[in-house]
């Protein structure tokens, strides 16, 4: 099959920026906050400041509000909440473990690990797993949060562990995916690929397809494994590594693939936006895009947050832009979030912002705390549920009807 491959907008290498990209990696590679500067310099790519005359079109309603220790702990991790059966489990980096009531907010149970969590959870029937920043992963109860196993992996874990029927699929920092049993913990297999000398500190978390893996890795590759036995379906480069420098050869697969019927979207960091075809491997067209926070996709349109905070809706068929959204650039936004016919990020001051999915306008914001919101708003029974990383959670429902963009209008900021 042809494969289309187009330009897509936004420069794929930034020369002038090199520096401060090389801080930001090595501040995440330590281990360190989210601070692409040092010594007292001025941030080269501030947030731009919100618009002060904005118009809600739709009125946010913060449901319920509450604390769960201390978030993310100062640290980079990927902790996202899960809502599962009238519940959201949420985890912070210090080990607390906690269930609460989608509904009110309220305290079903609470677990201290006393772990330095760092991935996860995620939630099916009576399991929850978590992987931890010292390489072990554990499973509870999610009935009351007892403890079931836990194991000892080779690498830290930065992505969401993710339960397969009999399996616990997890991708672990040095690009090693294991197959774990779900009752015992047992290692049934192990993948191992190897690591550039240079990456983001972060990685992609397992997607299930059918009978399948699906996990992006360092170096622009994604891979399909199966889960009996974890061997390869197939392997693919979506964005070879090129440049003259580590920096410029960094081409991680940070987000999380999309599967969608027999289709997968994927977005490398400094590379491109693709779509794969599920069953053979064949990239079937490419955009050039830099992405690592995330993109999500239906049937009919695929939407993404660029490395400049640029939202962006796209054909499904060929990833040609439909519009974009820049009025929140450099916000450090989450991945946007899918809400019927709207979309829902979050951003550095603790702001969630809802979006026309149709043409990209921005329709109403609400502030839920004061520090940073790092992961994707979750979406459930018509509720938005956000975890910042100073550990505050927050239900929110937006009211009120959108009304139609005047025919002429093409959206690009406000």
């Amino acid at each position: 099959m042809l494969i289309n491959r187009r330009r897509w907008f936004t420069p794929r290498r930034l020369p002038g920026v090199a520096v401060v990209m090389l801080l930001a990696l090595l501040a995440n590679l330590s281990g360190c906050s989210m601070l692409p500067w040092v010594s007292g310099e001025k941030d080269p790519t501030p947030p731009t400041p919100l618009d002060k005359k904005f118009s809600q079109q739709l009125t946010p309603d913060i449901l319920w509000k509450t604390r769960i220790g201390k978030g993310t702990d100062g640290r980079a991790l990927n902790l996202s909440p899960v809502p599962r059966d009238g519940r959201l489990y949420v985890a912070d980096g210090r080990g607390r473990v906690a269930a609460l009531s989608q509904r009110d907010g309220r305290v079903i149970w609470e677990r201290e690990t006393d772990l330095r969590l760092s991935g996860g959870p995620d939630v099916e029937g009576d399991l929850l797993v978590l992987g931890t920043s010292d390489a072990e992963l554990i499973a509870l109860s999610a009935r009351d949060g007892s403890e079931r196993w836990r194991v000892q992996l080779g690498s830290e874990v930065l992505s969401t562990p993710r339960i397969a029927g009999e399996r616990v699929i997890v991708h672990t920092i040095d690009d090693s995916v294991y197959g774990l049993s779900a009752t015992t913990g047992e290692q049934l297999w192990r993948y191992n690929y190897p690591v550039p000398v240079l990456t983001l500190h972060g990685s992609s978390s397992p997607v299930m397809a059918g009978d399948s893996a699906i996990v992006g890795i360092a170096g622009g590759r994604l891979v399909s494994l199966e889960l009996e036995r974890g061997a390869p379906n197939w392997e693919i480069t979506i964005t070879p590594s090129s440049g003259r420098s580590e920096l410029e050869r960094i081409a991680d697969i940070d987000a999380d693939p999309v599967v969608v019927g027999d289709l997968i979207y994927v977005a490398t960091y400094n590379g491109d936006l693709a779509a794969v075809d599920r069953v053979t491997g064949t990239v079937l067209w490419r955009r050039e895009l830099s992405a690592h926070a995330g993109l999500v996709a239906d049937a009919n349109a695929l939407f993404v947050t660029d490395s400049s905070d640029i939202l962006w809706g796209a054909t499904v068929t060929d990833g040609t832009g439909l519009w974009k959204q820049d009025a929140l650039k450099y916000r450090r936004l989450t991945a946007p979030a899918l809400l019927g016919n709207q979309l829902v990020v979050a951003d550095v001051d603790g702001w969630v912002h809802w979006i026309n999915r149709a043409d990209g306008r921005l329709l109403a914001r609400e502030r839920v705390a004061k520090d940073r919101i790092v992961h994707r708003p979750v979406v459930a029974d018509g509720r938005v549920f956000v975890y910042a990383n100073d550990g505050t959670v927050a239900a929110l429902q937006a009211r009120g009807r959108v009304q139609p963009a005047p025919a002429a209008t093409k959206v690009s900021g406000t």
